[in-house]
């Protein structure tokens, strides 16, 4: 795992998902969190905002990423719990 490498955050293109994490306290969780789902191919971008419990992950344009392996990239991170949102 690398540690708060960053993405570009700029692009808006490709598709957006979004998850409702719980388990996170502060600010080092949620770049935890986006690390590991930066990590996955595909995953063009993520910001986590901890005091939201969101987590909004861009992904590269034509890309299919597994919702599941998005959960499971969140809990790869500590002890947190992930779920799409409605």
């Amino acid at each position: 795992m690398k540690l708060f490498s960053r993405k570009n955050k700029t692009a808006d293109t490709g598709e957006q998902l979004v998850l409702l994490v719980e388990g996170m306290h502060c600010s080092s969780c949620g770049l935890l969190i986006d690390d590991e789902l930066e990590d996955i191919p595909g995953v063009r971008s993520s910001t986590t905002d901890v005091n939201a419990a969101r987590t909004t992950v861009r992904l590269e344009e034509g890309a299919d990423v597994d919702t599941a392996a998005l959960v499971a990239a969140v809990q790869q991170a500590g002890d947190y719990t992930a779920r799409p949102a409605p």
